[in-house]
């Protein structure tokens, strides 16, 4: 009796170890080769620590915890840890608008992916305001170019791309773990299934959130 019950202590133990220990790996963007001694530091517990040769981190930390990430050379970040799963960072160094697809897009941090849909956005504009002049026109260049053409056409990937991430803050893994008796395979099948729309998760409050799930759990279920 007393071995089960240490047995079944280290088992509580070893699980909430895990639950306290995020793990990643911090990679270039664009080369994809891991990036060596990148500081990662925990903002709520002002714990550091440093990625390795593979670009792999561990780090003391919990579901909501934020992650600010730095090393000479690349642009300074923050990763919102909203899932209890392993974290791949890309970081960028060329400031200049990506030229991307959506397999590219999706490696891109939440903060860089805001600055890249800016520039796009900004380097697509059509319309131009001349300073000291009243009025505006319609810019050719920026209206038949092609590196204006590339940007709307960027500003579209990664807008899809933001507002997928708007949802998957919210209706994450660990909430809908936290609520129905799934294993983690129909976990992500009722995740794909009952994905709410942008404007629901934009509007709606956690506690309805958490009854639309349970609620499209007696659909998933039948």
């Amino acid at each position: 009796m007393i071995r089960y019950i240490i047995l079944g202590f280290l088992t509580l133990l070893a699980t909430f170890s895990h639950a306290q220990q995020i793990n990643g790996y911090i990679y270039d963007l664009v080369s994809s080769q891991p990036l060596y001694n990148v500081e990662i530091k925990n903002l709520r517990t002002n714990e550091i620590a440093n990625s390795n040769r593979d670009g792999a981190f561990k780090i003391g930390g919990q579901v909501n915890d934020y992650l600010a990430v730095n090393i000479l050379g690349y642009d300074a970040d923050t990763i919102f840890y909203y899932d209890d799963a392993v974290r791949r960072i890309y970081l960028n160094k060329d400031e200049n608008i990506l030229h991307i697809d959506e397999v590219l897009v999706k490696r891109l941090t939440d903060n860089v992916l805001a600055d890249e849909l800016e520039k796009a956005k900004n380097a697509g504009k059509i319309v131009e305001v001349p300073r000291n002049k009243g009025g505006v026109k319609i810019s050719p260049s920026r209206l038949f170019g092609r590196d204006a053409k590339n940007a709307r056409k960027n500003v579209e990937i990664l807008f899809e791309e933001y507002q997928a991430r708007k949802i998957d803050r919210r209706f994450t893994k660990h909430l809908v773990r936290s609520l129905l008796p799934l294993s983690d395979a129909d976990i992500a099948l009722f995740r794909e299934r009952f994905r709410p729309s942008v404007e629901f998760i934009e509007n709606t409050t956690d506690e309805d959130l958490k009854v639309y799930i349970i609620e499209s759990y007696t659909t998933f279920k039948n």
